[in-house]
């Protein structure tokens, strides 16, 4: 693959409007239907905290495909949302989700060198922001940072690269982050260009409405289409990277690492 020009990232920007604007509803639906999901995990005592994070590789997916039916003229339908769970790409997605887990952890515990555990326990709501202000946030940042992007980086494209192309775990990660890094540029573009939007809506949210009931009661549904276009940006962003995946591509028996 070439390396991408910066402005590719914007690029990925509009496509991802243009891929919500043909299927509003279908995609919002989705996205509700997975939030419902997470809060129904979320109750689960003890895993109720910690599968949220493990299960984003298994429906991402779902989002990908919807993206991949909106460009082959289908509809939506509900049941994309459980196509992570189908055999056998299930364990190994959640397998990915471990490891993404096990990587936060990391970045986190690695903070700790510089602030003591300051910005874990403010994270984790464990403390007020008044009680982390002579404490090394900004060291601890970094550290984290340090950790989490490349991670980030290698985690990227990794669940579509399983459930599409059938990679196995380890390969799935190695091209992921090498993938994002050829294309670093586009992909920081592509951040600040999602950063800009969600800042600049929310001001003019504020602007309006003032900080009142009414302005929460806005920036709750713009919230949720901003994110489905943001998965949707990110599918137009592997499918110029790696290739459109194919029609009603299925799962498919996983290879594995091992020799």
């Amino acid at each position: 693959m070439d390396k991408l020009p910066a402005n590719t990232g914007w690029h990925w920007v509009k496509q991802g409007f243009g891929l919500f604007r043909q299927q509003p509803g279908g995609l919002s639906t989705l996205f509700l239907g997975y939030m419902f999901i997470m809060l129904l995990i979320g109750s689960v005592p003890l895993l109720g905290q910690l599968l949220p994070v493990i299960l984003v590789p298994v429906f991402s997916i779902a989002f990908m495909q919807a993206c991949n039916d909106i460009e082959q003229g289908k509809r939506i339908s509900p049941k994309r949302l459980l196509i992570g769970f189908h055999k056998p790409v299930f364990a190994v997605l959640f397998t990915l989700g471990l490891l993404y887990l096990a990587m936060a952890a990391l970045a986190l515990g690695v903070s700790a060198l510089a602030d003591g555990g300051v910005f874990f326990k403010l994270l984790t709501g464990q403390i007020e922001p008044a009680a982390a202000k002579n404490s090394n946030l900004a060291g601890a940042v970094l550290l984290a940072m340090l950790v989490y992007i490349p991670g980030a980086m290698a985690f990227c494209f990794a669940a579509p690269l399983i459930y599409w192309q059938k990679m196995s775990l380890g390969k799935a990660i190695f091209f992921s982050f090498f993938a994002v890094l050829r294309a670093l540029k586009a992909f920081i573009v592509f951040i600040m260009g999602w950063f800009g939007i969600s800042v600049l809506l929310s001001q003019i949210v504020i602007i309006v409405f003032g900080r009142s009931d009414a302005a929460m009661m806005v920036m709750l549904p713009m919230s949720v289409m901003l994110t489905v276009m943001l998965h949707c940006s990110f599918y137009a962003s592997y499918r110029q990277i790696f290739g459109a995946p194919q029609a009603d591509a299925a799962p498919a028996p996983v290879p594995s690492d091992k020799p």
